[in-house]
């Protein structure tokens, strides 16, 4: 019988033998951990599918690159518009909100001839967080004009993470819901303002108004519920006596 030789390529020659340290146990067969580092002929054939793959499927590839390529320079590009819209509508808003602070609500919502004015710094810079801001200042100036529709529409569109803008953005929806003669939405905008990072310097008054708002809507149950939680979570809060009459005529209300 003819003998196989020893080469580095056989089965034999992939395999190393493990000595056990029981000497009555049999030597075991062990494959590396990582076969391509121990058989250069597999990892030249390796390379070579590798570089057939990406010879074949070139234009895809490239393809994808030019994806990504493209998503980068998009996704920077916008980035720059961006800042660059927040500046000019921080610009542009600038004479509006001395109108608004100086009570000349026409001006500031509707410009001066020469500055715009709070509705189109919203309306073109609605990206921006000027543009957010400014809708925050038209809502409020819109429902002291008395056009409580768009009072909803401007603060609807704002919003914010700082927890006293946005609750109290919440609670003008709600006095434009009042206004507007619905004060189950508007009790619902006064709790959404009252939850919003509850505090006890603003949350008590939010649980006031819309204590009062439910007991318009003959909600006596839900007007209690709001009276109850300002003098259980905010006990020390200044609006508590009134929650404690308000309280009570709402549950003898309730009780007919």
């Amino acid at each position: 019988m003819s003998k196989i030789p020893f080469t580095g390529k056989s089965q034999q020659g992939r395999q190393q033998r493990v000595v056990s340290t029981d000497p009555l146990a049999p030597a075991q067969a062990y494959n590396p951990e990582h076969p391509l580092m121990e058989d250069p002929d597999a990892l030249a054939m390796r390379l070579v599918e590798s570089e057939d793959f990406v010879r074949r499927n070139k234009n895809v590839l490239l393809g994808l690159l030019a994806l990504v390529v493209l998503a980068v320079a998009g996704g920077f590009g916008y980035y720059m518009w961006r800042n660059s819209q927040n500046e000019k509508g921080q610009a542009a808003m600038f004479q509006a909100v001395s109108y608004w602070e100086a009570d000349s609500l026409q001006k500031a919502l509707k410009g001066d001839g020469r500055n715009l004015g709070l509705e189109r710094v919203a309306t073109e810079y609605g990206g921006s967080d000027a543009g957010n801001l400014a809708s925050f200042y038209a809502g409020a100036a819109a429902l002291k004009e008395g056009k409580y529709k768009a009072a909803i529409d401007y603060l609807e569109d704002f919003s914010a993470d700082d927890y006293l803008v946005q609750a109290r953005a919440y609670s003008l929806i709600g006095d434009a819901y009042l206004e507007l003669n619905q004060p189950k939405e508007s009790a619902d905008y006064y709790n959404k303002a009252a939850n919003y990072n509850p505090n006890e310097y603003f949350s008590p008054a939010y649980l006031l108004k819309e204590g009062t708002a439910r007991e318009v809507a003959k909600d006596y149950a839900g007007a209690i519920t709001a009276y109850d939680k300002i003098l259980t979570a905010y006990p020390a809060a200044a609006e508590a006596n009134e929650a404690k009459q308000y309280k009570s005529r709402a549950e003898a209300l309730n009780g007919k």
